[in-house]
């Protein structure tokens, strides 16, 4: 959507706020807002550490850009059973400056104190923190684990969901069923993006609170597809010309698979968070997989602190592995009686396939953090956050990485983060 469109959308709420504060009666507009300030660096400029999606990072100078963000909501109460959001977000995502965002705009029918029905755009309910990952106030660490959050890139969905909520005793659950289709900017390069589309999703989210005890299942499912990367669309055309050319099928059969064209991809996570006197525990585990060269990957992380009055100190630790290998079946070499070029194309088309092998297997990584929250204000707080990242097998969830960079890698960053 046209930038200046989406930033009219977010100061409109305002011009509405203050037509509808001249009028007695009518739909009551609420507006809030939320933002986060921060300045973030690294000891190494040999990478970038940025946050998911981002196509630019921090090295040793300073960047304001990678944590901070501005988001703006308004909310519109026409009658007691239908309401309407929007919120609008500006912030680095998939290109490198910033961008205002379209992140929620539905409709919300409350059929009843325990069912109700919105239709628009939503956040696509995958992670324990889905609907607040932007909102560092909400947040206790600066920002959420890259290694959990980095797995599923599309923020939102398009379509419609309905929650349920009853009670099982003392304990309180929400579920939560989704149904739509996304797309999404990608960030593959300095000055490079992809677009990613996920068709027919089928989301569902189940939250159980008991006491200070809240445990979560979600499963995402969704057709993936990535048209327009210039690199697989080489690749994928390649092994099919080479093998129609030279009539070996097995060619055609690799692009086929590896391909990102409408292909099964989902993703399954379990959370845990304790919020217990002054004790805070979260965690999520989370499993991704496709049908494609899109790696399936396993995530995890566990963060724990301890309140001390208006401060709270805390340690996490998060970890991010691929799983399986890409299986290479291009043959070493043509049969005799085959053309000159024959051996030389396959080498090349193999070499091509393993460097797609390699990319997707260097994402691995797993990452230390101490921080501490200092909540000085009502309705703001400031972060002090420290990172040990430790790569495995390249440049991990680092950008713009130099040859040789193998990491480990410092990362510090202080943030304000306000609500209003």
């Amino acid at each position: 959507m046209n930038k200046h469109v989406l930033i009219f959308l977010m100061v409109m709420p305002l011009a509405i706020s203050h037509a509808y504060a001249e009028e007695a009666a009518g739909p009551a507009v609420k507006i809030s807002g939320y933002g986060t300030a921060a300045l973030t660096l690294a000891d190494t400029d040999n990478a970038q550490f940025a946050r998911p999606n981002q196509a630019a990072g921090a090295g040793r100078t300073g960047r304001t850009g990678i944590d901070s963000n501005l988001g703006l909501q308004a909310n519109v109460t026409v009658n007691p059973w239908l309401s309407a959001t929007v919120q609008g977000l500006a912030r680095k995502d998939g290109e490198d400056d910033f961008g205002a965002e379209l992140a929620w705009a539905f409709a919300k029918a409350k059929v009843s104190d325990s069912f109700s029905v919105r239709v628009g755009r939503m956040g696509l309910p995958v992670f324990m923190i889905s609907d607040y990952r932007n909102v560092g106030y909400a947040n206790t660490m600066l920002r959420p684990p890259g290694e959990m959050y980095s797995q599923v890139p599309l923020n939102s969905i398009d379509g419609i969901d309905a929650t349920y909520q009853f009670s099982a005793g003392d304990t309180s659950i929400t579920t939560q069923l989704a149904l739509g289709r996304t797309k999404a900017t990608l960030a593959t390069g300095p000055a490079s993006t992809v677009q990613v589309e996920g068709k027919s999703i089928v989301a569902l989210n189940v939250v159980a609170e008991h006491g200070p005890l809240t445990v979560r299942f979600g499963r995402a499912e969704t057709k993936l597809t990535i048209n327009d990367s210039p690199s697989l669309n080489t690749l994928m055309g390649s092994l099919r010309a080479a093998g129609g050319g030279y009539k070996i099928a097995q060619l055609g059969a690799l692009a086929d698979a590896l391909e990102v064209k409408d292909k099964k991809a989902s993703f399954t996570s379990v959370g845990l968070g304790l919020d217990w006197n002054n004790v805070l525990l979260q965690s999520e585990y989370a499993k991704r997989k496709t049908d494609s060269y899109v790696s399936d990957s396993t995530s995890w992380y566990v963060m724990g602190g301890y309140r001390i009055g208006a401060f709270l100190p805390y340690y996490s630790h998060a970890s991010l592995k691929a799983d399986g290998r890409v299986n290479n079946t291009v043959p070493a070499s043509c049969p005799a009686g085959y053309p000159a070029a024959c051996t030389p194309t396959l080498r090349a088309l193999s070499a091509g396939v393993d460097t797609l092998a390699y990319m997707r297997n260097q994402l691995e990584q797993s990452t230390d953090s101490i921080g501490v929250r200092w909540d000085f204000h009502r309705s703001a707080a400031l972060k002090v956050q420290i990172d040990r990242i430790r790569p495995k097998n390249g440049p991990g969830l680092f950008v713009q990485a130099k040859p040789g960079f193998h990491g480990p890698v410092t990362v510090a960053a202080a943030a304000i983060d306000f609500v209003f």
